[in-house]
């Protein structure tokens, strides 16, 4: 049998070859999952430290000021859910987009084409996916809700029934787990006029069939004479300090066929059905 003089090399390099082999096999994205850790575990020392740092009325004097915790309190509870289309090609363009503190956004899920569903940030923590935007009272989404996002480049891209029926089963989970109101499944555009447009051409009556949000009837009655459309945005939840960008949202989401800035007579029927379910 032939000998073989194999090179030699050192145990340290050897090990290490073999971790970085066995890292990049394994999870490709160990690096990211490892920042996600660090910046949980700074996170939770803010949480747990008592009493709280930079949390003094009174900055400047401390001698009529205490701590003592209270036993009675609980974090973050999800009380929205915001439905995003990402505008991009892939999944995995998606999630190199979400990894990019460059880019600085982020939701708590990514629905795939195929119906993958990838979690990203823990529920009870604040996802940047909301951006400037105002429902109702709320002035900050992104504290206050859930951010999905499905794979979708927003330009004529199919709703697949794959991604639609994990999003269903993701917002029956959601909805029993956080209690979220039947009227508090909303998209990007509701909440962001004029600045967001998505998503676009969305099954919304396949959800509010399901208990996700509201759609209007298939017999719809007369307004009486005085019914008030700005008003009726407004008490809907959208922002109408911009009023032709609310109703452009309004109907991204409820007329679809046309999503022009004015209120035809139709639209004024729909409008109406849907304010009486608020």
């Amino acid at each position: 049998m032939s000998s073989f003089n194999f090179p030699k090399y050192s145990p340290v390099l050897v090990t290490t070859l073999i971790v970085l082999l066995y890292s990049c096999g394994s999870n490709k994205y160990a690096a990211t999952e490892k920042v996600y850790k660090t910046k949980a575990k700074d996170f939770s020392k803010i949480i747990s430290s008592t009493p709280p740092a930079g949390q003094l009325y009174d900055s400047l004097s401390t001698a009529n000021q205490t701590w003592v915790g209270s036993v009675n309190f609980g974090i973050r509870k999800p009380n929205f859910v915001v439905i995003h289309h990402t505008a991009q090609d892939s999944l995995n363009q998606t999630i190199k987009t979400f990894h990019s503190t460059r880019a600085g956004t982020s939701a708590h899920y990514v629905i795939s084409r195929d119906g993958k569903v990838v979690h990203m940030v823990n529920d009870y923590l604040r996802a940047n996916h909301a951006g400037v935007s105002k429902w109702g009272k709320d002035t900050d989404l992104n504290s206050s809700s859930i951010g999905i996002e499905l794979d979708n480049n927003g330009i004529g891209d199919v709703w697949q029934d794959a991604q639609i029926n994990s999003l269903l089963k993701l917002l029956a989970t959601l909805k029993k787990t956080y209690n979220i109101p039947t009227a508090n499944f909303i998209g990007h555009a509701d909440i962001a006029p004029g600045r967001k447009n998505d998503p676009k051409n969305f099954p919304w009556k396949k959800l509010a069939d399901k208990g996700f949000g509201f759609w209007y009837d298939d017999v719809l009655k007369n307004p009486p004479a005085d019914f008030d459309t700005e008003k009726a945005l407004k008490y809907i939840g959208y922002n109408t300090a911009n009023l032709p960008a609310a109703i452009e949202a309004f109907k991204i989401h409820f007329i679809q066929t046309d999503i022009t800035k004015t209120l035809t007579p139709v639209d004024i029927l729909v409008l109406y059905n849907v304010y009486t379910k608020y």
